[in-house]
């Protein structure tokens, strides 16, 4: 059974599939809204989301589905000590298809071994997050027109963001793809990344904790949160919570063509001061997970046979 859970499950070329089928859905949303008639998708979200599980929900019942929806790990089974492989064999009864975000790493893998259905990874702990990704590559391709030869800026919580590791596991594979890498120490990205992908592939890569004094060489901004909740202590988090704010005077040195991202939530590391400026694209990124999300569902739903 097909299902996604890293990113890397998707070849280059499944990718560009996937783009292609949410540009034909933005261009023609009609052709597309019984497609998915009689189908139901399962949102199983065992820690807080908004953009994610909405995206989800919104994507399938545009596509003419239906929504079997659990928002949080409290109201379901698993407070009763239910395993994650139990989860999955039980809601493969009901559905044709799982959005599972869990925050332990690994959970939506288990679920994926023990359902009968596809599975999707809506993110899981600080592991990965693909359809984060999905939504980012449609983002940079709807923006830039390619993958190949950009110099990729990553800003904020290195360590723990995963939609900054899944990121770089999608873009290591392009040609003259480049990163920077912007943080404080103690929010770099983590050692077996740098080792297994950045290494491994051979992509230059340059660390440094002041975002002003790169920002000319950048054709992406991604900026990220520091996020308390993968904090075990929470004076860390208050003193690093601020390290990076995006403002107007940190972009007068920024390319005109410059795409500031994010996968959002926003807390103030990006100033609303930003919203109006032409480089602004995480509003943009929103809208544009929900439509890779419906690609993605038509394609794992006919890889099933479902």
């Amino acid at each position: 059974m097909r299902s996604l859970i890293n990113i890397l499950d998707l070849s280059t070329g499944e990718i560009d599939e996937l783009i292609a089928v949410a540009e034909d859905i933005i261009a023609d949303p009609a052709k597309y809204s019984e497609a998915c008639r009689g189908k139901k998708l399962a949102t199983l979200f065992f820690e807080p989301s908004t953009r994610t599980r909405l995206s989800f929900e919104a994507a399938m019942y545009e596509l003419g589905g239906n929504v079997l929806s659990v928002s949080s790990g409290a109201s379901s089974s698993a407070a009763k000590g239910e395993s994650v492989a139990d989860t999955a064999k039980t809601v493969s009864c009901y559905a044709d298809i799982i959005a599972m975000r869990h925050p332990k790493e690994g959970a939506p893998y288990v679920a994926s071994v023990n359902a009968s259905i596809p599975v999707i990874n809506a993110g899981d702990g600080g592991h990965n997050h693909p359809t984060q990704t999905l939504a980012d590559l449609l983002t940079i391709h709807r923006e830039k027109g390619r993958f190949e030869n950009l110099t990729v800026g990553l800003c904020g919580d290195l360590k723990f963001g995963r939609t900054v590791h899944s990121l770089i596991e999608a873009m290591s594979r392009y040609e003259g793809v480049r990163f920077v890498l912007i943080s404080p120490e103690e929010l770099k990205v983590p050692s077996y990344v740098k080792k297994d992908v950045l290494a491994r592939n051979g992509i230059p890569y340059v660390q440094t904790e002041d975002m002003e004094s790169v920002m000319p060489e950048l054709d992406i901004l991604y900026m990220t949160r520091v996020q308390r909740e993968r904090f075990f202590n929470e004076e860390d988090y208050l003193r690093l919570k601020d390290s990076y704010i995006l403002t107007p005077k940190k972009l007068q040195n920024a390319r005109t063509d410059l795409s500031i991202m994010h996968p959002l939530p926003r807390v103030n590391e990006i100033s609303v001061a930003i919203d109006d400026d032409p480089r602004a694209c995480y509003f943009k990124q929103v809208l544009n997970g929900k439509y890779m999300r419906m690609a993605l569902i038509l394609k794992l739903l006919k890889e099933a046979g479902r």
